[in-house]
C-alpha cells in the first residue's frame, strides 16, 4: 500500500479524519490516504512485537482491510485529538481479537489447533530494543518527515528550483553536515553566505511543512507542538 503524494494528503487538521468518516467516494479516498500514511508505522509496530516481515504485512493488510471496509474510523473522536494515538489503539484492539480467536482454536473450538510455532505468533521481545509503541512512533516520525520533504521538493520543482533543491537537500536532512559548502555554492552560482541563507529558508519551510503534516490529524493547533515533541523523542529512540 504505497503512500500517495504529500500534496494529496494535505488538508487542514481534523477535517481529513472527519471526511474519512463519510460514506462517499471522497470519504473513501480520504480514508485510503490515512491508511496509506500509517501503513509503515503499523508494520513497524508488528515487527517490533516479534513477527516476521511477511506475517507482519499480512496482519497489516487484514487490519487495514477491516478499517477500510468496516468504517472503524467512526470511532475516532475529535475530543481525543490524535489520529496517531487512535490508530495505535485500534491495532492493539485488532491484535487482541486475533489472539482471542487463536486461543479458542487452541482450546479445541471444533477446529484444528494452531501450532505455537506458527509464523504469526510473536516471538519474545528483546528488552534491549525499543518497544512496539516506540517503533510505531519512530516510523510515524520518519513518515511525517518524508512526506514533508516530498512536499517541499514539489514546491521547489514548481518554482523551477528542483535541481538546486536536490543538491541542497542533504543539508536539510543532516546528511551533509561536514560537506564542502564553498564548492556547492560555487556550483550553484552563489557565495557561501547566500547559500547559507537559502538553506536556512528551506529549513524553516521544511519545519513548517512538518507541522502542517502533523496538523492534518489533530483537532486544534495547540496540540501540534506537543506532537512535535513526540516526533523529536521518537527520532531519538534507540
Amino acid at each position: 500500500m504505497p503512500p500517495p503524494t504529500s500534496a494529496a494528503f494535505h488538508t487542514t487538521r481534523w477535517s481529513r479524519v472527519v471526511l474519512a468518516r463519510e460514506p462517499s467516494a471522497q470519504g473513501q479516498e480520504a480514508l485510503q490516504q490515512l491508511c496509506a500514511a500509517y501503513y509503515s508505522p503499523v508494520i513497524s509496530f508488528l515487527r517490533r512485537e516479534g513477527r516476521q516481515e511477511d506475517a507482519a504485512r499480512d496482519l497489516a493488510h487484514d487490519f487495514f482491510a477491516i478499517v477500510l471496509a468496516g468504517r472503524a474510523i467512526n470511532h475516532a473522536e475529535q475530543s481525543r485529538g490524535r489520529f496517531r494515538s487512535y490508530l495505535l489503539g485500534a491495532v492493539k484492539h485488532f491484535l487482541s481479537h486475533q489472539r482471542e480467536a487463536a486461543l479458542r482454536l487452541r482450546r479445541g473450538g471444533g477446529e484444528t489447533p494452531i501450532s505455537v510455532d506458527d509464523e504469526e505468533t510473536p516471538a519474545l521481545a528483546d528488552p534491549a530494543q525499543i518497544s512496539p509503541d516506540e517503533a510505531f512512533d519512530r516510523e510515524w516520525a520518519h513518515t511525517v518527515l518524508a512526506r514533508a520533504m516530498e512536499a517541499l521538493r514539489q514546491e521547489q520543482a514548481a518554482e523551477g528550483k528542483g535541481d538546486a533543491f536536490a543538491r541542497l537537500q542533504p543539508w536539510l536532512s543532516g546528511e551533509a553536515a561536514h560537506g564542502d559548502q564553498a564548492a556547492l555554492a560555487e556550483s550553484l552560482g552563489m557565495n557561501v553566505n547566500t547559500l547559507k541563507a537559502a538553506t536556512h529558508r528551506l529549513r524553516q519551510r521544511f519545519r513548517a511543512l512538518v507541522k502542517a503534516e502533523i496538523a492534518v490529524t489533530l483537532d486544534d493547533d495547540s496540540a501540534v507542538d506537543e506532537e512535535m515533541q513526540v516526533l523529536f523523542s521518537a527520532l531519538r529512540s534507540r
